[in-house]
């Protein structure tokens, strides 16, 4: 692989140099991931596409800069993306890409040996103008496990067909994702002030322009989920505030699921702290019916949600059903507080870049 930072792209491949499918990836610190990546890349069916992949990498410090220098294909190329956001990143890959489709790939991932050509299949088949598979899981270890099966449960997650395994059909939006580039030119890319959710956002101006997205248990890839509750809630969190950007940006949200946690935590808190004020002022009847209303809440939740662990339980192995509850818990709460904090930071309008350094991470 060529270690200048602009000099790539020799023509491979095609005696014309023309490339069927970029691929573009964004990266940083990514040491534990990327030698299996790029196996990954060699070893898929391609089926007589031809094709480059754009590694944008965050300016890593953790030894994947050190591989990527080491490793060489006449396909395989990567660039730095110093703003070390995963919108930036893409964007960039995007901007240097040949290939009359994109299509997207993480570091986190294992994918099918067809993936690549079942994406661009898809795309050409339907006539979509995003493509992609449902959101698969591969776990290891007893908090992992727990964290996928609730990833997969319509309690922890809303609902959204991209969970589901076995949906085929249109979707608002899709995991990962495959494009024209002349799709991507015409949209604008992805969002740069967006840390997280710039997938979603995209696909929101695709369905808000007349486009369709489609999904199909046919392109198959496995996600690895987060191994901790702490990671988990991180995660969430920030998909939560960035959620606020994405509903400032268009003015509506994308799905209705995007603000049950939001106005969920909004009660679970703010029943409290007015049944604690309503006992400050004297008024002790408003106080005791704010508490019995928390009550009611807290145990509809609590009911719900064991309900749901049995239920996801039976799927996925009764050997978690105990943690469920608080890994639903983790999904919920998480997503809630970043949600408002989102809004507060809407409301008091703090400078754009103190959220993005505060809120920060390329893939993990």
């Amino acid at each position: 692989m060529s270690t200048q930072r602009d000099g790539f792209m020799p023509d491979c491949q095609r005696p014309d140099g023309k490339v069927d499918v970029s691929i573009v990836v964004p990266c940083r610190n990514e040491v534990r991931y990327i030698r299996m990546f790029l196996e990954n890349l060699l070893h898929q069916d391609y089926g007589g596409l031809s094709w480059e992949a754009i590694i944008a990498d965050g300016m890593s410090d953790d030894g994947t800069r050190e591989l990527l220098k080491d490793f060489s294909h006449p396909q395989i190329f990567w660039i730095d993306n110093p703003e070390g956001i995963v919108s930036t990143g893409l964007n960039r890959a995007i901007r240097r890409a040949r290939g009359e489709y994109v299509l997207r790939m993480d570091l986190h991932a294992d994918y099918a040996p067809d993936y690549v050509r079942r994406s661009v299949e898809t795309l050409v088949e339907t006539g979509a103008d995003n493509a992609g598979g449902p959101a698969r899981t591969r776990a290891e270890g007893y908090i992992a496990l727990a964290i996928a099966a609730a990833y997969h449960s319509a309690f922890a997650c809303g609902g959204a067909r991209f969970h589901d395994e076995r949906y085929e059909g249109y979707v608002d939006t899709v995991t990962y994702g495959c494009w024209r580039r002349s799709t991507l030119e015409r949209l604008g890319l992805f969002d740069e002030g967006l840390v997280r959710n710039q997938d979603d956002e995209l696909n929101l101006r695709i369905i808000r322009a007349g486009g369709r997205i489609w999904q199909s248990p046919r392109i198959v890839s496995w996600y690895v989920p987060r191994s901790s509750l702490w990671a988990l809630a991180r995660q969430y969190f920030q998909y939560g505030f960035w959620k606020v950007a994405v509903i400032r940006k268009h003015r509506i949200p994308a799905s209705w699921r995007h603000l049950v946690p939001g106005m969920f935590v909004l009660g679970a808190l703010g029943l409290p702290a007015g049944a604690l004020f309503c006992w400050g002022a004297g008024l002790p009847s408003a106080a005791a019916g704010i508490s019995a209303t928390w009550g009611g809440l807290m145990g509809l939740y609590l009911a719900a949600s064991i309900a749901a662990a049995v239920w996801t339980a039976r799927r996925r192995g009764f050997g978690i059903v105990m943690v469920l509850p608080v890994v639903f818990a983790c999904y919920h709460f998480s997503y809630g507080l970043g949600f408002l904090s989102g809004l507060v930071h809407l409301r008091l309008r703090p400078r754009e870049e103190a959220a993005r350094k505060l809120y920060t991470g390329l893939t993990r």
